[in-house]
């Protein structure tokens, strides 16, 4: 079977390791991209919107290209997301509709924010004609799992059986969740090292800030990050915390190994995905794949691969932060800046490992079980989560002051935290205050949700 593309043959696991060890560049060349996610629903009764029809998400991606100058994804035949061929941000679909910009590598947060305000903006230029608005929560509130239509992205076939099989709440997290993520730099091995034990430790602590999935099925869950739940509770073969990071020896190679464990779910030849889920990437790497029999493995082979691995912080050639719930407006741009305090300045970073170089295995996975329910208030030691991310929060503002990249109006980008000070100063996540309201303002109409947390 013809490969796809000139993506050079993997000879060995070397390959491997040096297609990660490319992402180290210098800090010049450090820069900041944020994706985000969103609920596609009707205004009119608060339904999902479809890939179908006049006022579809097919219609909508046309409509963007109408007005923009982006290129069209296609998987047979069907627009599956757009390409801004001059910034390299692209739109995505994700398995229930939930809408994503994966913005351009930006050099900082004030651009990744305006980057942010025009899509949003953009879209609903187009989307409102079209009665379409979008929810920044990190769950679906009120449609069940049957209810949300799928795109027709071939590969979420192939993920969704297994998914099934796999994992208790597997196609909760495909359908039903969304988040907000930042993509940031490394300079060399020992630096991924030192920020990827830094970003794991403290993931717990961002997914406590950024708390905001409250409801589900329409009433409260239970919880304030129920996304965080979810994600425990899918397929634990290529999700969690990584223990291995922590361990002497640590590198790319630990990576790529583990890596290399994680099942396969498919492969991608003439445009087709193939159905390989559960299967080998090391029986792949040694010719012994049981559907491509003595064919060897690519680099974007290999990329598709890791593409499909979900720790709480993944590497690709940068580390990927992704505990965050879904959010509004302003805290899409808090999680850059808090990111980015801590990864950007070197005095920060050496503060953050300070902090965390001597919490324990059992220590990091307990913050990770305790805080979809108790968020801020989640115990730690002798004190809580509060006040480890006050102390998160201020070596993130040192570090982006010292930073000190000013916008126009000279301002530097610790402003864009003010989200997540709001937050410590009340003492309550975003999921508490939706909680207030639906007890009180709200007198129990959880629809209210789709006007107080919409763009």
């Amino acid at each position: 079977m013809a490969i796809d593309s000139v993506s050079p043959l993997i000879e060995t696991k070397v390959d491997l390791i040096e297609a990660l060890s490319k992402g180290s560049k210098p800090k010049s060349d450090w820069r900041i991209g944020t994706e985000h996610e969103k609920f596609t629903f009707y205004r009119a009764d608060n339904s999902p919107v479809p890939y179908e029809g006049e006022n579809g998400i097919e219609a909508l991606l046309k409509g963007i290209m109408a007005e923009e100058d982006w290129q069209p994804l296609l998987d047979e035949g069907k627009i599956i997301g757009l390409k801004c061929l001059d910034s390299g941000a692209a739109i995505s679909l994700e398995p229930g509709g939930q809408f994503e910009l994966s913005g351009a590598p930006l050099k900082n947060v004030h651009q990744t924010c305006a980057e942010t305000a025009a899509h949003l903006k953009m879209l609903s230029k187009i989307a409102d004609p079209m009665g379409i608005g979008f929810l920044g929560v990190g769950t679906a509130p009120t449609w069940k799992l049957d209810e949300i239509p799928m795109m027709p992205k071939s590969r979420y076939s192939v993920m969704k059986p297994y998914m099934e099989k796999v994992g208790e709440l597997g196609t909760s997290m495909m359908f039903a969740s969304s988040t907000v993520q930042v993509n940031l730099d490394f300079a060399s091995e020992s630096d991924m090292v030192k920020k990827l034990r830094v970003s794991l430790a403290l993931q717990p602590i961002a997914t406590a800030l950024f708390a905001n999935s409250p409801f589900t099925n329409g009433k409260p869950n239970g919880f304030l990050s129920y996304r965080s739940y979810i994600w425990q509770h899918t397929d634990k073969a290529r999700t969690g915390m990584l223990p291995f990071v922590f361990e002497q020896g640590m590198g790319f190679e630990r990576y790529v190994d583990y890596a290399l464990d994680v099942p396969m779910y498919f492969v991608m030849r003439e445009g087709k995905y193939i159905n390989v889920a559960g299967e080998s990437f090391r029986d792949f790497l040694d010719g012994k794949l049981p559907q491509l029999m003595g064919e060897k493995p690519t680099i974007a082979d290999w990329e598709d691969h890791i593409s499909t691995i979900f720790p709480e912080v993944r590497m690709k050639q940068f580390l990927e932060m992704r505990g965050a719930d879904g959010a509004p407006w302003a805290e899409i741009c808090a999680l850059p800046a808090l990111w980015a305090g801590i990864f950007y300045n070197s005095a920060a970073l050496d503060a953050a490992w300070d902090l965390v170089k001597d919490w324990s295995l059992e220590e990091r996975r307990d913050l990770r079980h305790d805080v979809p329910k108790l968020a801020l208030k989640a115990k730690f030691r002798k004190t809580n989560v509060g006040e480890i991310a006050r102390q998160m929060l201020d070596i993130s503002t040192a570090g982006l002051i010292a930073r000190n990249e000013l916008n126009g109006e000279e301002m530097n980008e610790v402003h864009h935290l003010a989200p997540l000070e709001y937050t410590l100063k009340t003492g309550k996540t975003l999921a508490e205050r939706m909680l207030e309201l639906y007890h009180g303002k709200w007198n129990g109409d959880i629809n209210r949700v789709f006007v107080d947390a919409a763009y």
